[in-house]
């Protein structure tokens, strides 16, 4: 049998709608580009952003930032991280999030994640004990939702704070929870490959108005806090305005043109999640009945949105691994290894982050990512496509198996 060959890009992203270059020309044109650049009581795309979201995730204060990461950062500073102070998180993550824990001060005690990818309640209780944490930072991991009422009432019990890392659930909920719904703080990311594509950008959302002055503040918000769009009042921000810790801003802000691009996508956010998941069925579908591969069965009660699928390649060697990979990318298919011992691009194990210390042993997150296989799964893609990346992998792995 000859060899397949997938022909399309996997970083490909579908055009920016029309409705957000007609703004974004506008906006050249006015030259008015920072998010406080206003004329009277006008609201800048940045503030019409924060409107926009808090409204749809149904929360009542949002801020508009850079990143997913800095939002993550600055949520942390608001809840109020102190230096050196413990932060519970999940050992299968992308190091920007234990990176903000520790860019923030704080000090990333990570916890074991079970055989379906996510965190392992068991050792959650262990950890916040041992470490005295109050605050979890729940990363989402590659729109992985656990079981959010099972989480939360441990969360409560241990009187721990949740912040949400919501970078790959935008869209998902559990039990009809919107995602971003359950902690006290959600962060969102608006990168190019997230459910949003502003190139880069962040959303944090909560219901706590004190947290959501903070994070303004910490944002640089030169005590134009008035100008947001979905802001606490005036007199919230009087007590902690002029204080050392919350006039440190870092100029964070997201400036109008990414909010525009943001703004002109997210009413179709919603459908868009739908597509994604029609092309993650039939991807799970053929990808789960190649034999030597495994893909952890979903909850029924989570919605979550196929922008990506994790398999395990059970009946590959570790030594084998980059000879499979390399054999999926020589025939298009291009794959992400989780386990390698080494970072490259995005992925990294946690035993890589060398400024975690002490160094954990977390041996069932090593067994689970050891054959983890990362596939991105862009709109870019149809049916069809599907249905030949799993004939592509299927072909590769009979290669190495025999059958």
């Amino acid at each position: 049998m000859s060899k397949l060959q997938f022909k399309k890009a996997f970083t490909q992203q579908e055009p920016i709608p029309e409705q957000a270059k007609k703004r974004v020309m506008e906006l050249l044109d006015s030259g008015r580009l920072h998010r406080y650049n206003t004329v009277g009581s006008e609201l800048s795309d940045a503030a019409l952003l924060e409107q926009a979201f808090a409204h749809h995730q149904g929360r009542q204060y949002c801020l508009a930032c850079t990143s997913g990461g800095y939002a993550l950062h600055i949520a942390l500073r608001a809840m109020g991280l102190t230096a050196g102070e413990a932060v519970l998180t999940n050992a299968y993550t992308l190091a920007p999030v234990p990176g903000a824990i520790h860019a923030a001060g704080g000090k990333p005690v990570l916890v074991e994640i079970d055989d379906n990818y996510h965190l392992d309640l068991a050792d959650l209780a262990l950890k916040a004990k041992a470490s005295g944490a109050r605050i979890l930072l729940l990363s989402l991991m590659r729109g992985h939702i656990p079981n959010m009422d099972s989480l939360m009432a441990l969360c409560n019990g241990l009187g721990l704070q949740v912040l949400e890392d919501c970078a790959h659930t935008m869209g998902g909920s559990w039990q009809g929870v919107k995602s971003g719904n359950f902690g006290q703080v959600a962060a969102f990311s608006l990168q190019t490959y997230k459910h949003l594509n502003t190139g880069e950008g962040g959303l944090v959302v909560t219901d706590d108005a004190q947290i959501a002055a903070r994070m303004i503040m910490h944002s640089g918000s030169y005590m134009l806090y008035e100008r947001h769009g979905a802001t606490p009042s005036p007199e919230v921000f009087e007590n902690i305005r002029l204080t050392s810790a919350n006039m440190s801003g870092m100029s964070g802000r997201m400036d109008n043109i990414r909010a525009a691009i943001g703004l002109a996508q997210l009413p179709g956010l919603d459908n868009n999640c739908k597509r994604w998941n029609q092309r993650y069925t039939i991807l799970n579908s053929v990808i789960a009945a190649i034999p030597g591969i495994d893909i952890p069965v979903r909850d029924a009660r989570e919605s979550f949105v196929g922008s990506s699928l994790q398999f395990r390649a059970e009946a590959i060697d570790m030594t084998q691994m980059p000879s499979f990979i390399a054999a999926c990318a020589a025939q298009g298919v291009e794959l992400k290894w989780f386990g390698e011992n080494q970072p490259k691009a995005f992925t990294s194990r946690y035993d890589s982050w060398h400024y975690i210390d002490p160094m954990p042993h977390l041996p069932n997150t090593l067994k689970v990512l050891e054959k983890t296989l990362d596939l991105r799964v862009p709109l870019t893609f149809d049916d069809e496509d599907c249905y030949l990346i799993g004939a592509v992998i299927a072909q590769v792995m009979a290669q190495f198996t025999g059958k």
